[in-house]
């Protein structure tokens, strides 16, 4: 069991909370084929990355702003076969909604879509693709959201499920718990690592058990953590962080 306290918690949006990555490959497929792309290396290169930052990497010949609109579009209106990850919808609602806020590479549009055909709470703040410049693993994400938060980003944790997310975490100066396989390389950097968020519990205050729901005031001086992560079955992780 692994304890994290914190005062803020930043998640990731696909793969973290939202099983969208079979949606995302099928739309990247098609745009990648009909460039006359490898489909395969670009799905692999796209793992938390802006669509713009993908395109300016596999075509940079190309306009990146009228490429990245193609498939904006297509995100931003096809939603079939979405699903939470499990244990999502329980942990944010868990979390009192000043105290958390996701921080997702794709654009506002798509990342409520997707939360909504999930059955996923939305967040009060939300760090999209169009509010930053620099995509992960650029902190710029997580330290904007921190600064929306208005917590120490030292006292944030973030959950992420691709290395580039880790990483960005890290450049920020806070943890990061591990979703999925991705990022099972010791290589990445994370306090834990979990299947999926139905072992993740929301701690409210120093050693407060359970997933207590409803919103609670922010910490004031010297109070301690206001909540924390507590992981009761981790599946391992990467080099202390």
């Amino acid at each position: 069991m692994t304890e994290i306290p914190c005062d803020a918690v930043l998640f990731d949006l696909d793969g973290v909370l939202v099983r969208s990555m079979g949606l995302i490959e099928r739309i990247l497929r098609e745009w990648a084929a009909g460039h006359g792309l490898d489909t395969d290396a670009v799905v692999a290169l796209s793992h938390g990355r802006r669509d713009i930052d993908l395109v300016r990497l596999v075509v940079p010949h190309l306009d990146a702003e009228a490429e990245t609109a193609r498939i904006t579009e297509r995100e931003e209106r096809d939603f079939a076969g979405l699903e939470p990850v499990p244990g999502a919808p329980e942990l944010v609602a868990a979390l009192p909604a000043d105290r958390w806020a996701i921080v997702t590479s794709g654009t506002r549009a798509v990342a409520l879509g997707r939360l909504d055909a999930a059955g996923v709470p939305r967040p009060v703040h939300l760090v999209a693709a169009e509010d930053i410049t620099r995509g992960k693993p650029d902190p710029e994400g997580y330290l904007r959201g921190a600064a929306l938060l208005g917590v120490d980003p030292a006292r944030c944790v973030v959950v992420e499920d691709a290395p580039s997310g880790a990483a960005a975490a890290a450049a920020a100066g806070m943890r990061c718990v591990g979703v999925g396989g991705a990022v099972a390389d010791p290589a990445v950097r994370l306090t834990a690592r979990v299947a999926d968020l139905r072992t993740v519990e929301v701690l409210h205050g120093p050693g407060a058990p359970g997933r207590e729901r409803g919103p609670g005031p922010g910490p004031g001086p010297g109070s301690g953590p206001a909540l924390g992560l507590r992981i009761s079955e981790p599946t391992g992780k990467g080099p202390a962080a």
